[in-house]
This record gives C-alpha cells, sequence and structure tokens, in this order.
C-alpha cells in the first residue's frame, strides 16, 4: 500500500516554485509571503479542519490530517510538487512533537513548540545540512532563498499552532496519548 499523497497535486493553478517546493496559499494570520486563503464561515474551533472540498482548505491541514498515516512509511513517491510541501510539513509535525513532553502543560508545551517555529536558523533546500537535499532543488539565487526561508518560516509557525491545538483538544493540561505515541516514529526515516 502507498503512501497518502496530496491533494493539492492536481490544482489548476500552478503554484509559485523556488526551486521545486511550492509556496502554496495558506490558511493563516501569521506573517510572510503565502497568499492567504479566507477563514470558514462559521468559525470552526482552532483544533478542526474545513472538509477538504472547502476553499479553506489548505496544505497544512493535509499535513496534520495525514501525518499519523503517512508516518507508517519509509518509502514516499512524490507525484508533485506540493508533496514536497507535504513531506517538509509532517517532518516538521514529528521534530515538534519530540518537544512536546507526556506531562507537559499547555503553557510549557507551547513555548517549547513556539521556540522551535520562530527559530530562524534552519535549513532549506540546498543548504547542506537539510536532510533532504536528494528530492528538493536549491533556489536559484539569494534572493529566491530568502523568500523561501520566509515562507518556510511561515508554514513552520501555523503548523505549530494548529498542532498545539490538536494536541491539546481534549481541555485538559494533559497532551494526547494519540498524537505523542508517534513522537518515536520516523517518517521515511528521516528527520529535520
Amino acid at each position: 500500500m502507498p503512501a497518502y499523497n496530496s491533494i493539492f497535486n492536481a490544482d489548476p493553478n500552478v503554484p509559485r516554485l523556488i526551486g521545486n517546493f511550492p509556496l502554496l496559499p495558506l490558511r493563516t494570520k501569521t506573517r510572510g509571503p503565502a497568499y492567504t486563503l479566507p477563514f470558514p464561515d462559521p468559525p470552526l474551533p482552532a483544533n478542526e479542519s474545513p472538509d477538504a472540498e472547502s476553499e479553506s482548505y489548505d496544505v497544512l491541514d493535509e499535513a496534520l490530517a495525514l501525518f499519523r498515516a503517512n508516518t507508517f512509511f519509509r518509502n514516499f513517491e512524490i507525484q508533485g510538487n506540493a508533496d514536497r510541501l507535504l513531506i517538509y510539513g509532517i517532518l516538521f509535525v514529528s521534530e515538534c512533537l519530540t518537544k512536546i513532553k507526556p506531562n507537559a502543560d499547555v503553557r510549557t508545551a507551547t513555548k517549547d513548540v513556539t521556540n522551535l517555529a520562530l527559530d530562524t536558523n534552519f535549513a532549506v533546500p540546498g543548504d547542506p545540512a537539510f536532510p533532504l537535499n536528494q528530492m528538493y532543488e536549491p533556489p536559484r539565487d539569494r534572493q529566491d532563498a530568502e523568500q523561501l526561508r520566509q515562507y518556510m518560516a511561515q508554514v513552520r509557525q501555523e503548523l505549530a499552532s494548529r498542532l498545539l491545538a490538536r494536541v491539546y483538544a481534549d481541555g485538559d493540561d494533559k497532551p494526547s496519548k494519540w498524537w505523542l505515541s508517534f513522537t518515536k516514529r520516523k517518517f521515511m526515516g528521516k528527520a529535520l
């Protein structure tokens, strides 16, 4: 059985690419270069995603929805550029989950995960420290590299906030064991 690929691969609107990393639209309030999608009306709770057919559904909703299923796969066939963003999102979610301790309250986990998301010292495609350079093309020039870094920072911040809303969705001060059970799993055997 193959891993789940992104539904955004079939999108007729070709996204802007830096290298082969797509700059897909996001539903976010975080500042950055991404085109902003509208929020659902009526508003949804922070721990829920809109339907996949909704115009508010984005690749970050998809990364969170497919995270638990795809972490079991060591191989992933890239069928389009949106899959590259999906892979990065899944690997970042995995890294965030390692920062959440099983007995951490909401404030501590939020602080740890937000610090990880806000850290600007992360590798982008083309950097020697980027673990997936064989699947990603480097940016053409320094300006493209800076825009890609800004977009990836925006993705990281939005993904971290949505993940925290899901991990602490029960309302109690303990993280969901169903999310934390995936902290040891490595999607494709890789980590950021």
